[in-house]
């Protein structure tokens, strides 16, 4: 082998060693290649071949904007929530109440029965229940257990919520010659609490799982669902309307507390290891 052909060899085992040499204790590593987008609940960036233990981080700008927006749509949520549940612990008449379900009866007909019905279906357990479980255990079989911690949370926290608000506030449910009075209390809607809570959950996995197209398009969607929901059960004669935008503020306020623990995940993870690189997911995100 000649002087040069050597000379390159070496260059090219040294060149090796330093791509595969290992993360600073600090953890602040950027790496270059293509990577995914992250989505609201964290990083979706695949592993590196050539630097496995490294993960990386957003920019700060990116992180200091996700905290800044859901800090704001919290307190927002927060705020209109608690200015509904006001007026419903003082028994105030609302004047959308009074507006909204004599305008929705005005326009029923059989074939709007029809949908509304199948679309009150959509926010029961008995349509979340079958997708949560196959939802679940995708997410197991894929090793995905972040994902499937943050989806039972998500669906734990909104039925526990929502039981014990119909306890505190006690709100009875319309009275209607055409609508049958159901048992529980009516404040705040629980299958809107639900559809808003479930499909915007999802919503969050697939972008996570897939990227930011599939996800903005994952989460319009889920808001129509949840909106469609709420309408359905004004409707029906099931709730009133500030029932729906009870269980609709709630709901969102209750996500954000919980995409923002999920988010904040790999700092604890950081912390518990003393700042030590955190190891790569093979699989991308909510590990």
């Amino acid at each position: 082998m000649s002087a040069t052909s050597r000379l390159m060899a070496k260059a090219d085992e040294a060149m090796s060693k330093a791509s595969e040499s290992p993360a600073p204790a600090g953890g602040q590593v950027t790496e270059t290649g293509p990577t995914s987008e992250a989505g609201p609940l964290g990083r979706v960036d695949a592993a590196s071949p050539a630097r496995p233990g490294v993960v990386v981080r957003p920019p700060l700008a990116v992180a200091a904007r996700t905290i800044g927006l859901g800090l704001a749509g919290l307190i927002a949520s927060l705020l209109v929530f608690g200015f509904i549940a006001e007026g419903v612990r003082s028994q105030e008449v609302f004047l959308l109440d009074t507006w909204a379900t004599p305008f929705l009866h005005g326009i029923a007909s059989p074939a709007l029965d029809t949908v509304m019905n199948l679309l009150t279906d959509v926010g029961s357990t008995l349509v979340i229940g079958p997708i949560f479980v196959l939802v679940f255990g995708a997410l197991l079989l894929n090793r995905r257990y972040g994902g499937a911690l943050f989806l039972v949370a998500a669906i734990t926290g909104s039925l526990v919520l929502q039981g014990a608000m119909k306890l505190i506030f006690m709100r009875p449910r319309p009275v209607l010659a055409y609508a049958q009075v159901l048992p529980d209390y009516s404040f705040p809607s629980g299958h809107t609490m639900n559809a808003i809570i479930f499909y915007v959950a999802l919503a969050l996995l697939a972008w996570s799982a897939f990227g930011r197209r599939a996800g903005l398009l994952s989460l319009a969607g889920a808001i129509v669902i949840a909106l469609l929901v709420g309408v359905s059960r004004i409707y029906l004669g099931y709730h009133y309307f500030t029932d729906v935008l009870g269980g609709l503020f709630a709901g969102v306020a209750w996500l954000l507390i919980v995409g923002a623990a999920f988010r904040a995940r790999p700092t604890w993870r950081q912390w518990r290891t003393k700042g030590g690189p955190e190891p790569a997911n093979p699989r991308g995100a909510l590990r």
